[in-house]
């Protein structure tokens, strides 16, 4: 956990919530900015993984035993659904999984972003949007639509799923504990889709 990773724009308690991208044929393509590169999941990384995860969470404690419980149970699938970035010097900076939504997967399920991380010495540049790319690419070969779960304290997180057509979850805006969730993140963020969304 890096308390230093928190927004100073987040000053109100951080809710979790899930968003949903019901079509996942028109992904928006963003390229690696020049100094980074992308590559599969190679076995070894599991370490790679949990340190990238250890810099950069603000909210919990990432114990060495999380990757297994995220994973352990899909291990072959991970050459084929989990990416890292790294500098062109191979320093892995940052990684994402285009996961399932239920293990064991079923046919027919929704894809899952899953774990999106790039450390805090290496935001701001554009790394999230091109492994979104790449992940809603590899969800689309499989699955008609994606969830992902998420929190109101990433709110820059937020605005890059929502601009790669990740919506709120049919329930979120029927209870208010999360509406009011959505209202923080547009407090930061002011994104057009919640301004309809939320009406305001």
């Amino acid at each position: 956990m890096n308390r230093n990773c928190v927004d100073p724009a987040v000053t109100y308690e951080p809710r979790s919530f899930t968003m949903v991208c019901d079509c996942l044929h028109h992904v928006p393509r963003h390229e690696m900015p020049a100094g980074y590169r992308m590559r599969r999941y190679r076995e070894g990384d599991a370490q790679i993984w949990t340190r990238l995860h250890q810099a950069a969470e603000p909210w919990f404690e990432v114990e060495d035993s999380l990757f297994m419980q995220e994973y352990g149970r899909q291990l072959q699938a991970l050459g084929d659904r989990m990416w890292f970035a790294e500098t062109n010097q191979g320093e892995p900076v940052g990684s994402i999984s285009a996961w399932f939504q239920k293990e064991p997967p079923e046919k027919g399920d929704l894809g899952r972003i899953h774990w999106v991380v790039v450390h805090p010495d290496h935001q701001g540049r554009g790394i999230s949007k091109a492994m979104m790319t790449v992940a809603m690419l590899r969800l689309a070969e499989s699955h008609s639509a994606a969830v992902l779960g998420t929190s109101s304290g990433r709110p820059w997180a937020v605005k890059v799923y929502l601009d790669f057509g990740f919506r709120p979850g049919r329930v979120t805006l029927n209870e208010s504990e999360l509406r009011q969730a959505w209202i923080d993140v547009q407090s930061i963020i002011v994104h057009p889709v919640l301004a309809e969304w939320l009406g305001r």
